[in-house]
């Protein structure tokens, strides 16, 4: 608090000074042991990675192949919409798709060459 400038200061007595509080600094608890896994959960990692690699890989090779067949412009969709028809046959969209799905595939290759298991 700022005192008043027009108000005389008085000195009167100090206050006293407060304790000053003494803090002890403790070292953190070691960190637990990491459990070993069940077998349970091991297969359900192994399990879990190789449906990961299986559902980018499937997905990877149709957006690769897909925009390059009759089916990716004469389906019920487009054939609704002209507009949206024109612009999904265009080499950009179909390029990209494609390298979506090269991207797709080399993810899931990627994650099943670098797996391992945690001992």
């Amino acid at each position: 608090m700022t005192p008043d400038p027009n108000v005389p200061v008085e000195n009167g007595p100090a206050a006293p000074a407060p304790a000053e509080a003494t803090t002890v600094l403790l070292e953190p608890p070691p960190a637990p042991a990491p459990q070993p896994q069940t077998a349970v959960q091991l297969w359900l990692h192994r399990s879990s990675i190789f449906l990961f690699v299986l559902i980018s890989a499937v997905a990877g090779v149709l957006l690769v192949i897909l925009p390059w067949t009759p089916e990716w412009t004469d389906n019920y969709l487009l054939l609704s919409f002209p507009a949206l028809r024109t612009f999904m046959t265009t080499g950009f969209v179909r390029g990209l798709c494609s390298g979506l799905g090269l991207l797709d595939i080399w993810i899931g290759f990627w994650e099943a060459l670098h797996y391992h298991e945690h001992q």
